[in-house]
């Protein structure tokens, strides 16, 4: 059996213990680097009432704090389901590299987990999205991003 299959193949068990434990959705996760598991995710969603507690977020959290960095560029992620906007926004500011699933996002929805009314308002400019937004202030905004630019100490990302 492939490395690679082996991976997925835990990620698949972490959703299906998740899901018979009722911790949250069947969604399992795991970031490998160098051929080593180095973060661990379950959806978490409904048991600690965080949105974002979603299995690719805890893996991605578990990884950094364990290689003690934000950039997890060498690293590979493992996600029993194609990951929601949300995640596959977090796996690219991760840097992981590469990105495997097995269920697919018209899987997901089939179970109720539909995040294709996401997907369409991204591609809708801002003043036709559900979501109403202003923009204010930014005048005062900009000063702090003029500050970073000047701050010789920052440590970019």
């Amino acid at each position: 059996m492939s490395e690679k299959k082996k991976f997925m193949e835990e990620a698949i068990k972490l959703a299906a213990e998740n899901m018979n434990k009722s911790n949250g959705g069947p969604f399992g996760a795991l970031v490998v680097k160098d051929g080593k598991i180095i973060g661990r995710g379950v959806n978490c969603v409904t048991s600690t009432n965080d949105p974002t507690a979603h299995a690719e977020i805890v893996a991605i959290r578990e990884a950094a704090k364990t290689i003690n960095s934000f950039n997890l560029e060498g690293c590979e992620i493992y996600a029993s389901c194609e990951p929601c906007p949300m995640c596959l926004g977090a796996i690219y500011w991760a840097r992981i590299d590469k990105l495997y699933y097995a269920g697919t996002q018209d899987d997901a929805a089939k179970a109720n987990f539909d995040d294709s009314a996401i997907y369409k308002e991204f591609c809708l400019p801002k003043e036709k999205r559900q979501l109403q937004s202003t923009q204010m202030m930014r005048e005062d905004a900009v000063k702090i991003f003029d500050e970073w630019i000047r701050n010789e100490s920052k440590i970019p990302y």
